[in-house]
């Protein structure tokens, strides 16, 4: 039987001596995820998969060979890592309408936005604890802003809406709360609906995006008078509910004004409250320079009107799905970004796009209009590395991951899935 000389090598704890192996080219990575474990000794197999010049291995050894052309006397520099394992759907939250935006920001509790203009809190059991009328038109996204607080156990959390403003409010998590929800401030900027509301890591500066072209910059104080004053029907409102009860009007610090149609995101950087991210219809992906109120880089990508951005974890990469089915990958750790390093095709829009907070892999859940969500490595782009479905017929809106957890919003409610690598479930069958 022939065979190929392969040298294995991994970022991930489990790592084999530095030596060759001579692997049958008949094998594919199953038999390849076998010796790795073997080799290491493994009490509980873990699955791996194989990364071979930049792509994952999807065929037999000599399959790839013979269509890169590499030869027998090569040697195959071969990197492995966990497998994700099947997703698993876990529960569903129920909504009597479209949901828009999710949120697993909150330990143990899912946060959700609705077309009906209310925003929710579950907890794990999937009971919903919290029912908040937050606005009086559709919330297009919501956000957490701090907490909880350990004294009072205690949210802030940031919402936007198609009613033109975005609002802040503080939701309890306790049980015995006389207080379930208090709306705080409401953030008067944008003369069209918005799209997307941000909180930086420390939740004291936030971004609203709009159709109007503008991306509104605010303090998450709450003042102690209204910034801009009341209209004539909410003075009558004032004196009914008192000052104590009403959220105050808020304007922003700082308008950042260069895009040239809807902005579709905004978000800032991952540990800074300096530099953020946007992205919208006119095309572009634009970086910012918040404190000093400028844009700093702009990548413009022809007819490709952007929907939303993330970022990966160690904040090398940045994604954006735009309408014509793809999502470009833009490398940042250049000094000059004006162009994509990859694209990522789908066969329905991409509407919705999110990177694990708490992994170093280099991954991405692509929710589209077909209904379907897709698991992508950027170290191999030609397909995705896992998709499920989870509604027939109808549209994801939003995706949100934190752990194992994977929280889908959209035409058909909330879906809760587990997205699950092989270490992690070693580890959970060693407990």
């Amino acid at each position: 039987m022939a065979t190929q000389a392969v040298v294995f090598t991994t970022k991930t704890g489990y790592v084999l001596p530095s030596q060759k192996f001579m692997i049958p080219v008949e094998w594919r990575r199953y038999q390849l995820s076998q010796l790795i474990n073997k080799a290491l000794s493994l009490t509980d197999p873990i699955p791996f998969d194989f990364l071979v010049h930049g792509e994952i291995l999807r065929t037999s050894l000599a399959e790839w060979t013979a269509e890169k052309g590499v030869g027998e006397e090569e040697t195959l520099e071969v990197e492995y890592f966990e497998s994700v394992l099947p997703p698993q759907r876990l529960s569903s939250l129920p909504h009597d309408d479209w949901v828009s935006s999710v949120s697993c920001s909150i330990s143990q509790h899912f946060l959700t936005a609705s077309y009906d203009g209310h925003v929710r809190l579950f907890d794990h059991s999937q009971n919903c604890i919290r029912d908040v009328p937050a606005h009086l038109a559709p919330v297009t996204s919501v956000a957490l802003v701090s907490g909880p607080n350990t004294g009072d156990q205690s949210c802030i959390i940031a919402s936007a809406s198609h009613d033109l403003t975005a609002r802040l409010t503080k939701i309890s998590l306790a049980d015995d709360t006389t207080k379930p929800s208090q709306p705080l401030a409401t953030l008067h900027l944008h003369t069209s609906l918005l799209t997307s509301v941000a909180a930086d890591s420390t939740g004291s500066t936030l971004l609203t995006a709009s159709w109007d072209g503008n991306i509104g910059v605010w303090d998450s104080a709450v003042p102690i008078e209204d910034d801009v004053v009341p209209e004539s029907g909410d003075r009558k409102k004032r004196r009914k509910i008192g000052d104590n009860d009403r959220p105050k009007n808020k304007v922003p610090a700082t308008v950042l004004k260069s895009h040239t149609a809807r902005v579709s995101k905004a978000i800032f950087a991952l540990n800074s409250r300096q530099h953020a991210h946007s992205c919208g219809f006119d095309s572009t992906v634009r970086r910012w320079d918040v404190e000093v109120g400028v844009c700093t880089n702009t990548i413009t990508t022809p007819e490709r009107p952007m929907l939303d951005l993330s970022l990966t974890n160690d904040e090398n990469i940045l994604l954006a799905a735009s309408t014509d089915r793809t999502v470009s990958i833009f490398d940042l750790r250049g000094s000059d970004i004006s162009s994509t390093v990859g694209t990522l095709m789908h066969p329905a829009m991409p509407s919705c796009l999110v990177c694990p907070r708490t992994s170093t892999a280099p991954q991405v859940m692509v929710g589209s209009y077909d209904g379907i969500a897709r698991l992508w490595d950027l170290r191999s782009v030609r397909s995705a590395i896992a998709s499920f479905r989870v509604w027939q017929g109808m549209k994801i809106l939003d995706v949100d991951w934190a752990g194992d957890t994977l929280c889908v919003g959209g035409e058909g409610g909330v879906d809760i899935w587990r997205i699950s690598q092989g270490e992690r479930i070693s580890a959970t069958a060693q407990k």
